[in-house]
């Protein structure tokens, strides 16, 4: 199927979608019209460039049959005036089109489970771990997101040795899910007398939530144990035993929450983990598989890969995946993101166009 015709079709889709809105078995159902709508709202965009290049084609054939078959010297030279800004028109647009019909990630509008936990580095990688934690927050704050605390464990000394937080909101897992594998710091820790520069590391991983319908979790597979909460430093936050360890025990996945003072808030938030972390498993074995035949260079699905280096004495963020390096760190840390997953977007957008066949 060429470029023009997969235009065509999703043209039509577009016109039969405007027709179906009339028709009674949408319009007294909710959910198939908010499916509608949906649908509609996904290819609008490629529709209206799509409607915008016919139109460029048409004018580029009218001045094609002028310069071939016109006598009046005037119109012919106006008609070849207007042939470069024409086809240099026609070429963005073909680029605009070809990103439009890259096919979508059907997880990006997924709300996320984000686990930061702390690496090499002791204390230094728990204060690092609380950082990207607030960076995240921060983000997400700006984005108009809600998160909250599933489960955290924190050192005392202002660390966190792991945090796990649900994040909500419009095009979350679209705009976090390049932010999944090591993130490493260097700088001056506060407790070091010299002066000396130390690197360390926290891992962060991104997962997107799931409907029950997507996966599927046998109860006899679970083994589930109630314990008191417990805070920094091991004080009892609850004297009731509230908190929630789920193990699955075919893949020996371990999640907790003890944020709730309800036992049964607790389980809910945990099953939401542990059904975001088998899915998760499930995606990583069909992405290695397609990696098998294309590296994906921006977002890998291996955990252990470093992605970023924070070098504070430089105020410098790198990106390693892209190669991008940014001289604004204390802005970035303070949730400033947009920039650098843009540079993601646009880097990922590029490879598939590179990897996908357009005729």
């Amino acid at each position: 199927m060429n470029f023009l015709d997969k235009l065509e079709k999703v043209k039509q889709r577009y016109d039969q979608i405007n027709e179906l809105y009339s028709n009674p078995e949408y319009i007294n159902n909710p959910e198939k019209m908010i499916a509608l709508n949906k649908e509609k709202s996904e290819i609008e965009d490629v529709v209206q460039v799509y409607e915008k290049y016919v139109k460029i084609l048409k004018d580029i054939e009218g001045n094609k049959e002028i310069i071939e078959h016109s006598t009046e010297k005037e119109l012919v030279d106006m008609a070849y005036a207007e042939m470069d800004e024409l086809n240099a028109q026609r070429e963005k647009l073909e680029e605009e089109i070809k990103v439009l019909l890259l096919p979508k990630d059907p997880n990006d509008d997924k709300n996320v489970i984000m686990e930061i936990r702390a690496g090499t580095g002791g204390e230094e990688a728990a204060l690092f771990a609380n950082d990207l934690f607030r960076m995240y927050t921060r983000y997400a704050e700006m984005r108009g997101w809600k998160y909250e605390i599933i489960d955290l464990n924190e050192t005392g000394l202002g660390g966190i040795k792991e945090v796990v937080l649900s994040v909500s909101g419009e095009n979350v897992y679209g705009d976090l899910k390049y932010e999944s594998g090591v993130h490493r710091v260097q700088r001056v820790p506060e407790t070091e007398g010299s002066g000396r520069v130390h690197t360390s590391a926290a891992s962060v991983a991104v997962l997107p939530e799931v409907e029950d319908v997507e996966v599927e979790v046998n109860p006899n597979d679970l083994k589930i144990d109630i314990f008191r909460s417990g805070g920094a430093g091991g004080q009892n936050v609850n004297k009731v035993e509230t908190a929630v360890r789920i193990t699955h025990l075919p893949t020996g996945i371990v999640v907790q929450c003890q944020d709730e003072r309800s036992q049964l808030k607790n389980r809910q938030k945990a099953m939401k983990v542990l059904k975001a972390r088998l899915y998760d498993m499930e995606m990583r074995k069909q992405m290695e598989q397609i990696s098998a035949q294309r590296k994906s260079q921006v977002r890998s699905g291996d955990r252990s890969e470093k992605i970023r280096t924070y070098n504070f004495p430089q105020n410098r963020v790198t990106d390693h995946r892209i190669g991008l390096t940014l001289y604004n760190l204390s802005n970035i840390m303070e949730g400033q993101l947009d920039e650098l997953i843009e540079q993601l977007k646009l880097a990922d957008k590029a490879e598939k166009l590179q990897a996908a066949e357009f005729h």
